[in-house]
Parts: C-alpha cells; structure tokens; sequence
C-alpha cells in the first residue's frame, strides 16, 4: 500500500460534502436509497459518518425531487445535524454534483462528493481524504485491484491489464472548492460522460493523489449487494 498518502487529521472542519444520491435506482429494481440495511435507510447509514467526521462542516444531500421531502425528514429524524441542504438533483450524476457544489459555502475550502450508495465509508476514509486534499488539491480514497482485468472488443480478449497498476477508486473524493466547480461546469459544457468526479479535474491536467480506501466502502447498485451488507453488518456491528 506504498502508493497511498496518509496525513495527519485536521484539527477543524475544513470541508463541505454533497452526498449525491440522485439515481434512478433502475439496477436496484426499488429506492436503494430508501431501501433498509440493518434496521436504517441506507441514506442515513452514508451520512451518519460524515456527521461524525471531524473535518465536515456541512453536507448538502442531492437527490430526486419526489425524494426530497422522505430525505429531509429521515435526516431530522436522525439527527444529522450537519446536513444544510436537501435538493432536487440533476438530468445526470455530473449535473448532480455541480448542482450540490453550487449550494456549498465559499468557506471551508474543500468538497468532497460522495456516492450515497456507499453506506459503509469509515470515518478514518473520509479523514485521509480531506487531509491529502488539503495538501494536494484533489484525493480519492482507493483499493487495489485483485481480479485479473482483461480489455476485450467484442467479447475478444485484446489485451491483459498489469494489476499491480490498477486501483478501484472510492468515494468521497475531495477536491478544492473552486476547483472542482469549475471542473463539473467544463466537463458539463463539453458533454463529457463522466463516471466519477476525479475524471472532471484530471480532464483539465491536475493529478489525483489515492488515500487508502476500505474493502468495505462498497456501493449498493443490486439486490446482492444488500446481501453482502447485511453480512458486512453482522461481522462489523460498529459500521
């Protein structure tokens, strides 16, 4: 894990978050969103962390608009005081991003953006990331790849990727503010299809630095993968 930085946490909030959680779910089959993992929507399980993280000053959660009032009560009920804002998100993940980015205070400088599908992210996860954006401008919490990855055309195999240069790339990723609010806006101008943050910034030549990610930070998108957080509960109760 000698590619990863690790920093030192930051003493005060320094960072806004937009939880993006958007989606239609269509993979899913119902609200993966809404859905309960543990006895809580899964919503809640990916802002609880937040709320607790040190370095957050504010969360602002995007989601569909027939959504945002069930959001905006779950998050009162729950007591995630951190959340400002609950909005009505965009046509596409990017739309959603920048329109959660726009709703940020100027003040602290760095945004993270979060999938909120991610129910499982350690505060120590988020932490790493905020402090290496500090630095840095731009961090991603990552896991290396363990499978073997083929690039195929057509169902052919063309080519076998080297695995010790491959990582999968996490949330929440930060970035500074304006940074990243420029980057979505070109990126949306453009017509880029993106499928994470990271590739806005790194379309305009500013490098990514990786954090160390979690196993466990996995993103609901089937009904499997509920399973495996169920289990992933079971044998970490403190998630």
């Amino acid at each position: 894990m000698g590619l990863f930085r690790r920093q030192k946490k930051e003493a005060e909030p320094v960072c806004s978050v937009v939880v993006v959680a958007a989606g239609s779910s269509t993979r899913m089959g119902f609200d993966k969103v809404l859905a309960e993992l543990g006895g809580l929507p899964v919503i809640v399980r990916s802002l609880q962390s937040f709320q607790q993280a040190p370095g957050v000053a504010e969360i602002i959660v995007v989601t569909r608009e027939d959504l945002v009032p069930d959001v905006a009560r779950l998050c009162q009920d729950f007591g995630l005081t951190k959340v400002a804002k609950v909005i009505r998100g965009g046509e596409t993940r990017t739309k959603s991003a920048r329109l959660g980015t726009l709703e940020c205070r100027r003040k602290p400088p760095l945004i993270a953006i979060h999938d909120g599908a991610r129910p499982f992210v350690a505060v120590q996860v988020i932490e790493d990331a905020i402090a290496q954006a500090a630095v840095s401008g731009a961090a991603a919490p990552a896991v290396p790849v363990k499978d073997t990855i083929k690039e195929a055309r057509d169902g052919l195999v063309e080519r076998t990727l080297d695995r010790s240069a491959l990582y999968a790339v996490q949330t929440p990723q930060v970035f500074d503010g304006d940074l990243i609010r420029a980057a979505l806006q070109k990126a949306l101008d453009d017509g880029a299809e993106l499928t994470d943050d990271c590739a806005a910034v790194e379309r305009l030549g500013m490098k990514v630095v990786l954090t160390a990610g979690d196993e466990r930070n996995i993103k609901l998108t089937t009904p499997t993968d509920l399973l495996i957080g169920e289990i992933l509960l079971e044998e970490v109760p403190a998630l």
